[in-house]
């Protein structure tokens, strides 16, 4: 499976079905897809056992927050936020809380932008489903927030890279927000059956591969996150960079040579049937290409409708730039309400 990157941009994205008829057939497609991936982002390592220290407690009007720290491969640490719903306003059910893997965007505060009122406008998505009645963990990515290495700015994947030569921030990522599932699976108070991941721009990609990744995801919304190759300006932002941030270094040598391994409409097929929402708008300056990002979502939506799960995609087109407005959150709200706790709404 490759794709001559110039191609791509003339003829747009391939179809995702193309060549399939069975469910079989797919499956060994979407199987390719994932070994191919893995090839290119590197190894997903055992994992640690869980353990999880609380560090401060800071109550709030209408929730609580715990800052924690929990172990993760190869010896390192995630810090993070655990928000805690109000019991007076949010009673514990039976089984336990749903859940929510809140996933920041490219900001230094990192977690504290999606989840403090500090963060800015539009980004504080933590804080609005803590308040919905979610348990949220919301950890740090490597590079942000806490976990910025010392000495260098925030999202300077360098000294990752001088460590894991080998591996890829993508890969990386992918383990610690396993990690984090692992952490909300341990914990009695959650719903291990209903959890979802959410997060925008560089949050939202790793909310996706997360869920292409770990079954246990049970719905993700993506927005401002999906940026294929097709009709993408800038596709080298994918591979390596000295500085600031390098995702996947081996697809650099690729690009070079115009080619491609995949297109991301294949890795967020990985998904499928996870319930799936995504956002994107017309005037985003990172991810300008939206007219292939349209196309990318409708091959998704054709995908699901052929598993004979289509009420599980949901996808949007704003006018908007790179943001995540109050609408479409409400919107995406309601669709982790539909299929995280599963509320009445639409029928499968």
């Amino acid at each position: 499976m490759a794709y001559v990157l110039s191609q791509l941009h003339r003829t747009g994205l391939p179809p995702l079905l193309q060549g399939v008829e069975t469910e079989e057939e797919w499956g060994r497609k979407r199987e390719g897809i994932r070994r191919t991936w893995l090839e290119y982002i590197g190894e997903l390592p055992d994992r640690a056992p869980v353990r999880m220290d609380t560090l401060a407690k800071c109550l709030q009007p209408d929730h609580t927050r715990l800052q924690v720290v929990y172990d993760t491969a190869y010896g390192d640490q995630v810090t993070a936020y655990l928000l805690l719903p109000d019991e007076r306003t949010f009673p514990r059910p039976e089984g336990g809380y749903p859940a929510m893997l809140a996933l920041h965007p490219t900001h230094e505060l990192g977690k504290d932008d999606i989840a403090t009122s500090a963060g800015r406008k539009n980004r504080m998505y933590a804080l609005e489903l803590v308040r919905l009645g979610y348990v949220v963990l919301v950890p740090d990515a490597l590079t942000a927030g806490e976990r910025v290495y010392p000495e260098h700015p925030a999202f300077h994947s360098g000294p990752f890279y001088e460590r894991h030569p080998e591996w890829s921030t993508v890969a990386k990522n992918a383990t610690d927000h396993m990690q984090g599932l692992d952490v909300l699976c341990s914990l009695d108070f959650v719903d291990a059956n209903a959890i979802g991941a959410i997060g925008h721009s560089f949050g939202g990609y790793n909310a996706y591969f997360l869920a292409g990744l770990d079954d246990r995801v049970k719905a993700v919304v993506s927005s401002c996150g999906f940026s294929p190759f097709a009709g993408d300006p800038h596709p080298d932002h994918w591979g390596y960079r000295d500085y600031p941030y390098t995702h996947i270094p081996k697809i650099s040598a690729d690009l070079a040579e115009d080619r491609v391994p995949f297109d991301f409409h294949e890795i967020a097929a990985l998904c499928a049937p996870t319930p799936f929402f995504n956002y994107a708008g017309q005037a985003d300056a990172i991810f300008p290409h939206w007219k292939s990002v349209a196309e990318g979502m409708f091959e998704l939506s054709k995908l699901y409708r052929w598993l004979g799960h289509e009420h599980r995609f949901r996808s949007y087109v704003g006018a908007g730039a790179h943001d995540f407005p109050e609408e479409i959150r409400g919107l995406a709200y309601a669709f982790l309400d539909r299929w995280v706790k599963g509320k009445p709404g639409v029928k499968e």
